[in-house]
């Protein structure tokens, strides 16, 4: 029995763990970097944080998840949708 051995431009299971890993450590700075926006909008703005800043920090959360889920099942959909979330998180927050 042969068995034809994987295409070369197929992600091997290290690499895509390794970037969810640095995708999580994007999503830590982006958690910081919202925060810092929503209380420079608490400061400086009328106090009250609006939907958009909600919808960042929900972002955040559900790229965390998604981050964790790419960690446990490397998969490269769910790294890429681990990034934009974190980005999305720190971009909803400035639209606030």
């Amino acid at each position: 029995m042969t068995t034809t051995p994987a295409p070369a431009t197929t992600p091997d299971t290290r690499a895509l763990r390794l970037a969810a890993a640095g995708g999580l450590l994007l999503l830590a700075v982006c958690f910081v970097c919202t925060c810092a926006l929503a209380l420079a909008d608490a400061v400086g703005g009328d106090g009250v944080g609006g939907g958009f800043l909600t919808a960042g920090m929900w972002a955040l959360g559900l790229g965390a998840l998604t981050g964790a889920a790419a960690l446990i099942v490397p998969r490269r959909g769910l790294v890429i949708a681990a990034y934009v979330l974190a980005v999305a998180g720190p971009l909803l927050a400035l639209m606030d």
